[in-house]
């Protein structure tokens, strides 16, 4: 793919972002804005808090993972003069760069804006990264590229004000085909082609499933549609997320996501409530441009030179597990396998080099945390071969076990319970001294998540782990829970792996030999993993695996996490996930008026669906300020419209001629239409207005302004 097609957009847009940053950054400095609130707005720019005092994780925000040769350079100098020189690939097809100073922020932003990189809702209540099949575009089994299906959707909502203050995020994700390796089936949202015939043409759309999600209560996405037009998959996605808003949960951090409001309200409660809302929205229709994104053409054929592989059986081994013919006649993609995700700065630069010769210039990054590369020529391959094991990018068994994916865990993130990045280290070594056979294998992974959140999607494969501790008086145990039989099976269907056993981490080498000698001595007829741990059931596994948990005989090295050398201590940081928010009730009433400001500013803008929004928030923002001021616990935006009636209205403190839910909920039975957006407007300002009242008198009576303490989720 090319480069982004509306570069002279995005700069207006970095113009305006780096003067907001500079302004944020230098109000929090001066004490002028609190941490918290400015804590939730650095999130939504891809700053995020580190496990290591004063310094940040930096999150780019790359849809379905599409990198230039020239935009992973320009990575690569970024983080080696802003960072300690590694790049991280994410399982969200993001690149993380760890060891960001606050006051270097917006210079990254600057830098990475210059080549069409943004950071704008990598991290925060938004609609983050969106995830695809990395094979998309030359997949041999795809109905048709969905890559300018995910690039219109990143558009959409970036910036978009429906989605910048959510009760929690929005994961989103497209697989190019029934096998399912974009993992849909965990995501908030997920897509598959489909293509019909309708009076004898051809007609584009998707099979749709909501509410997926990974993390301490794994649950698969349902089934809404089997098949939804094109043009219906936005209007559909901008419809939910005004439910999700309005409905969702905003205080219990646990349950603060999309998938708990589809179990809440069942799946046909949910859609209803979804049809009701698109009224309001902006397009009932969105058309989507598949040729937005120009495809990039492979480098020119070259009568190269003949040359002589050293070692044939480990060019042939990485022929059989890394490359794979496109659907494009003659031509090759190649998976490079990174371990654990990262690439020293030095080594990309020679990396991007390496895909100017060979390759198109588009790179993607993959969920298992590596690249790939496409439109390769056959009679390139060896020289490509060649250039790569030369940057040790040459690895076999790509999405094999020997490729395990892995969260950066206690290496830097304040929810880290364990080092997962050790751990896969090891595991990695194992499989490949111990079990060669397993590089070949690609139906069979390993995945591990430093915590139970599920960064390094544990829940999704065939056997999985996350950190944990045991404890044994007076010292406490590094440990990991065993997960297993999660996944997408070969068919398609999709898997929540079974929480086992949990045991000592520095047993968990025993404890992967253990599994595997079992499968190649008791499955039947090169049976899939899967089906050889169902067959078995869960109960023989913990059986198989109990002696292992035994922590009565631990020796010394056992109490240590690996790549450390003395007693574990378990330290769990509080995440930048959940918090506690201090505040005053003023502070949340000049919240509304901002609101208010920005839906005057959009009519100005003939930004008619985005002004009402502007003024709907503004009601419940103006409504939860009155409310804790009584201190009645506000959680959901529905409930604060219900509870304001109460409180306010019916008591006749606050005068209005209907209910504020009545009031408030127009917004989802009128078009977005010039007329209603200035109406609506009005009825904001106007109930703002009584609210500044009503405060003032409840301000003369209580003398000074009322502090609250409001738990809820923030990122």
């Amino acid at each position: 793919m090319s480069k982004n097609p509306e570069k002279n957009q995005i700069l207006e847009d970095l113009k305006v972002d780096l003067t907001e940053l500079e302004n944020k950054i230098a109000a929090f400095k001066k004490g002028e804005m609190q941490e918290e609130r400015f804590r939730h707005y650095r999130l939504t720019r891809g700053v995020y808090g580190q496990r290591q005092l004063g310094v940040h994780m930096f999150r780019t925000k790359i849809p379905f993972g599409l990198l230039t040769a020239d935009q992973l350079i320009r990575l690569a100098d970024v983080s080696e003069k802003y960072t300690n020189g590694n790049l991280h690939l994410t399982t969200r097809q993001n690149i993380q760069m760890h060891y960001v100073k606050l006051d270097d922020a917006t210079a990254i932003w600057k830098d990475l804006g210059e080549v069409g990189i943004t950071a704008r809702e990598a991290c925060g209540n938004t609609v983050r990264n969106i995830t695809a099949s990395a094979n998309a575009g030359i997949d041999p089994d795809e109905p048709f590229d969905v890559s300018p299906y995910v690039y219109e959707t990143f558009r959409y909502f970036l910036r978009n004000p429906i989605c910048q203050e959510m009760g929690r995020k929005i994961k989103i994700a497209f697989s190019s085909s029934d096998k399912d390796s974009a993992y849909t089936y965990f995501h908030d949202f997920g897509f598959v082609p489909r293509i019909k015939i309708e009076n004898g043409e051809e007609v584009r759309g998707f099979k749709l499933v909501v509410g997926g999600g990974l993390g301490a209560q794994s649950i698969i996405a349902r089934t809404a549609y089997e098949f939804l037009p094109e043009d219906q998959i936005i209007p559909f996605m901008e419809a939910a997320i005004r439910v999700f808003d309005r409905y969702g949960e905003r205080e219990k951090r646990f349950k603060a996501r999309m998938k708990f409001l589809v179990k809440e309200l069942g799946l046909d409660g949910f859609l209803k409530l979804v049809e009701e809302e698109k009224t309001a929205i902006a397009n009932a229709s969105v058309k989507i441009n598949r040729k937005i994104l120009a495809a990039a053409p492979p480098v020119a054929a070259v009568d190269r030179t003949a040359i002589e592989i050293e070692d044939t059986a480990a060019y042939d081994l990485w022929l059989t597990t890394n490359v794979f013919e496109q659907k494009q006649k003659d031509f090759y993609a190649v998976q490079i396998r990174l371990p654990l995700g990262d690439i020293m700065a030095e080594r990309a630069r020679l990396f991007a080099e390496v895909v100017r010769n060979y390759a198109a210039d588009d790179i993607r990054i993959t969920v298992n945390q590596g690249f790939v590369l496409r439109y390769v020529r056959k009679n390139d391959l060896p020289h490509l071969y060649q250039a790569l094991n030369n940057l040790d990018l040459a690895k076999p068994g790509f999405n094999s076990m020997a490729n395990i994916t892995a969260c950066p865990g206690t290496d830097t993130c304040n929810l880290g319970v364990t080092n997962s990045t050790g751990l896969a280290s090891v595991l990695e070594e194992v499989i490949t001294a111990e079990y060669p056979q397993l590089i070949e294998e690609s139906e069979l992974d390993i995945k591990i998540s430093g915590c139970m959140n599920a960064c390094g999607q544990h829940m999704a494969a065939n056997i999985g782990f996350h950190g944990s501790s045991i404890k044994k008086k007076p010292l406490v145990v590094p440990a990991m829970q065993i997960v297993i039989g999660g996944g997408v099976d070969p068919d398609g269907t999709p898997q929540i792996a079974d929480k086992v056993i949990k045991i000592p981490t520095k047993k968990i080498p025993d404890a992967l030999r253990t599994i595997l000698n079992d499968y190649d001595e008791v499955s039947e007829n090169n049976e899939y993993f899967n089906h050889y741990y169902r067959r078995q059931g869960k109960a023989y596994f913990y059986s198989l695996l109990k002696p292992l948990a035994d922590i009565e005989q631990l020796t010394k090295d056992e109490f240590f996490d690996w790549g450390d050398n003395k007693d574990y201590v378990q330290a769990i940081g509080v995440g930048e996930c959940a918090g506690v928010a201090y505040d005053v009730v003023g502070t949340i009433v000049k919240d509304a008026a901002e609101k208010v400001a920005l839906a005057a500013t959009a009519l100005t803008e003939n930004l008619f669906a985005d002004s009402i929004y502007h003024s709907y928030t503004a009601l419940v923002i103006g409504a939860k300020a009155l409310l804790l001021a009584k201190d009645v616990k506000c959680n959901t935006q529905i409930g604060i419209l219900r509870d304001f009636d109460e409180h306010y209205v019916t008591t006749k403190e606050f005068a209005l001629s209907e209910p504020l839910k009545d009031l408030a909920l127009r917004i989802k039975k009128s078009a977005p239409t010039e007329a209603f957006a200035k109406d609506y407007a009005k009825i904001a300002s106007d109930f703002f207005q009584q609210v500044l009242s009503v405060r003032t008198s409840q301000l003369a009576t209580e003398g000074k302004d009322k502090s609250i303490i409001d738990q809820y989720y923030k990122a």
